[in-house]
């Protein structure tokens, strides 16, 4: 996400439109990871060095106040805000509240402009913008309080509203046409489906309203850092989910035409929605009583290269096939990780002749299945949403090919039955009508098992009566002895974790998290260099039950060890459950360079938190990034997103070489008292050995969990 600084300075540029920056300012606000009073300077900074238009400075300054009252509200530490920006242009409207300023009549139209809307304002009376979930291509969605509902004691008075772009305020059919869409959208009534309840408009502001839902977009898991796919059984319920809601909304004649990971959301309650049915029509059909489409697709973005269809691209008419190619790609990268054609578009990746690799853990069933979807040709394309997930969900297939091997076998038990009653009536003694009476009997049976084989298969028959000795019958003969049973060898002891960790525990100077499927065993982690990947290899190859051995791990200086001793409980904890917390250097691979910014993004767990940011520096200090006097606030949300260091807050300068940034999610702020900037790495993990077995005591040790970023340091070339 880009910081404030850099959006800033991209529209001054002209790299953004005015319309794109609007879109952006919420998300990057949030995003951000500064105090208000840091966004505050530097927007001062910006300003002060190409003037922004007098309404969007006041809009930029109310919605960082904003901030600061949300934050208040949430129950964080009020940050005193410096007014100390002076723009002649607009001292008049920043010497007062800024909210005030934004929303005095005619304060928008004295520039010429739409007032703009956010975080904290209210449309109609009614929605109040509570927090900026994201930012798309058609608009910026907000979680948001009904008035009303609130009013009438609803136990769900929260929706989802996305605010469209400022395109859509020129065209006076665009109301119109979206509004159309809204009462067909309705129609899909679906738990897959995310529901829509309307389009309206507060003045030239126009917006969706929608069901809101607690979770993440797909798009959020497969840029997860160092995410390289899921096994198929853990993938299927969300390709079937995916599934299911575009095989209902194709049979009522409704094309999704912007079918993509950030389209399809992750619930809490482990659900799929598929969100944005029907909006995208808008700008992918023409309209019904004309000719002329409504807006152009390529200005407003709502065609995904990545995810769209030759045909798409080719502005051919919407097709079910259309979002068929999308799903192939989507699971595609879900499986693997990566995109099947390097994100290239489809008519790029056609024109290479690029062929996709087929993933490892498919049957051949399943590859063609997705091969077929992935296929550059509508008319060689899968033909339907049905037929696809028929073919690629080989669990359902086994369910059902289960169930049709119980009827056989009991079919089989039948005719065996059969079998042995002939042989029985064949062995008896003759009782009371002789020969005649056990002949009728046999004949009868013999038919019965004739009968079955026609049926069930061959069975040999038995031998006919006319020859079987006649007067009284004799024991039959012993049966020959049965051959010895082979000897079936003892199956191998299972693989489990709890087999595998106190070996992980006794190596040296090491942070390793394993995870464990069949006969196969994977590790991931740092290695102390002195230990090394080789020996790491040898020790766990000889644990009984692996075949399979993966290692992902890297190696640690010994300068690090006690670094990694006091942090890897917490590390381990972190990827065990799930990877909840990330830490992701910029550039990947974290080859820095003297006076390179040091950047990383960060994303948190699912609850509130705390964030606590530290550079491990060669010299043998910690700087404590977050919280420090340059971010004070380190208080997070549930699924955080932050980009920190965007501003050049933390420059690489010599020693050079292996250092690594950690970072630290704690459930309540981890020290009472700011630390110093720097200190000595030796001090400061003493007082973090103590707090957090405080703190492990009095929270539950897993509400911490840890992530490492390695970087490598050097001098920069001339």
């Amino acid at each position: 996400m880009a910081s404030l600084a850099r959006v800033i300075h991209d529209f001054q540029n002209g790299e953004l439109s005015r319309d794109e920056f609007v879109a952006q300012l919420d998300s990057t606000l949030t995003t951000e990871g500064l105090a208000p009073t840091q966004l505050l300077e530097m927007l001062g900074a910006a300003h002060r060095k190409t003037p922004l238009p007098d309404d969007l400075y006041v809009e930029v300054r109310r919605r960082i106040e904003q901030l600061r009252v949300s934050n208040v509200a949430a129950g964080g530490d009020e940050t005193g805000l410096q007014t100390t920006v002076e723009i002649p242009s607009v001292r008049s409207a920043s010497t007062g509240s800024a909210g005030s300023a934004a929303n005095a009549p005619g304060t928008a139209d004295a520039a010429g402009h739409d007032q703009i809307k956010g975080t904290g304002d209210t449309l109609n009376n009614r929605f109040v913008l509570e927090e900026c979930l994201g930012v798309g291509g058609m608009g910026t969605v907000y979680k948001a309080l009904d008035l009303r509902k609130l009013e009438a004691s609803d136990r769900k008075p929260y929706l989802a509203i996305k605010v469209l772009n400022l395109q859509f305020r020129g065209n006076p059919n665009s109301l119109v046409a979206l509004q159309r869409e809204a009462r067909k959208a309705q129609v899909l009534a679906h738990r897959n489906i995310i529901t829509v309840y309307d389009f309206d408009r507060d003045g030239p502001i126009v917006y969706l309203t929608m069901e809101y839902l607690s979770g993440k977009p797909l798009s959020q898991l497969l840029r997860t850092p160092g995410y390289q796919g899921m096994p198929v059984r853990a993938a299927l319920p969300i390709v079937r989910g995916m599934c299911s809601a575009l095989a209902y909304a194709h049979e009522r004649g409704f094309v999704h035409c912007d079918f993509k990971p950030a389209n399809v959301f992750l619930t809490t309650n482990a659900e799929v929605k598929v969100i944005d049915f029907g909006i995208a029509r808008v700008f992918q059909r023409p309209e019904e009583e004309s000719d002329a489409t409504v807006f152009d697709p390529g200005s407003l973005g709502a065609l995904t290269p990545a995810y769209a269809s030759p045909e798409m691209i080719e502005h051919r008419e919407p097709d079910p096939r259309d979002d068929i190619y999308a799903l192939g790609c989507i699971t595609y990268e879900l499986l693997t990780g990566h995109h099947p054609f390097d994100r290239l578009s489809a008519t790029q990746a056609r024109n290479a002749d690029f062929k996709p690799q087929r993933p490892a853990n498919l049957d051949a069933r399943q590859w063609r299945a997705l091969r077929a979807a992935l296929s550059f040709d509508r008319n060689t394309r899968m033909p339907s949403v049905t037929r696809f997930i028929a073919e690629f969900d080989n669990e359902a297939r086994a369910e059902k090919s289960g169930t049709l091997a119980k009827v056989g076998l009991a079919s089989l038990a039948m005719v065996c039955a059969a079998a042995v009653g002939v042989f029985a009536l064949r062995s008896a003694p003759n009782r009371q009508g002789g020969s005649q009476t056990n002949a009728g009997a046999s004949q009868a049976s013999a038919e019965q098992a004739a009968s079955s084989s026609a049926v069930e298969g061959p069975v040999s028959a038995p031998a006919p009566l006319a020859a079987l000795p006649a007067g009284p019958a004799t024991a039959p003969p012993a049966p020959p002895a049965s051959p010895a049973s082979p000897v079936v060898p003892a199956p191998k002891p299972a693989l489990t974790l709890a087999a595998v960790t106190p070996v992980l525990a006794q190596v040296p100077c090491s942070a390793l998290s394993a995870s464990t499927q069949d006969h196969s065993l994977t590790v991931r982690g740092y290695v102390s260099q002195r230990y090394g990947a080789a020996h790491l290899k040898d020790t766990l190859g000889t644990l009984p039950g692996v075949d399979t051995l993966a290692l992902n791990v890297e190696p640690v200086a010994d300068d690090k060890c006690d670094t990694i001793k006091a942090l890897a409980p917490y590390w381990i904890h972190n990827w065990q459950a799930g990877h909840v917390a990330a830490l992701h250097v910029r550039p990947p691979g974290g080859q820095l360079s003297d006076g390179d910014p040091l950047v990383v993004d960060v994303t948190t767990p699912g609850y509130d938190s705390y964030v606590n940011l530290d550079y491990y520096q060669l010299d043998g200090s910690v700087v404590h990034m977050v919280p420090s006097p340059r971010a004070k606030d380190n208080q997070a949300p549930p699924h955080y997103a932050a980009t920190i260091g965007s501003a050049g807050d933390w420059v690489i300068s010599k020693p050079f070489g292996s250092e690594m940034v950690v970072l630290l999610i704690t459930p309540a702020p981890l020290f009472d008292k700011p630390r110093p900037e720097s200190e000595s790495r030796a001090d400061y993990l003493r007082a973090l050995d103590a707090r957090l077995t405080q703190m492990g005591g009095k929270y539950g040790r897993d509400r911490i969990v840890a992530d490492f970023a390695p970087i490598t340091t050097k001098p920069r070339t001339p």
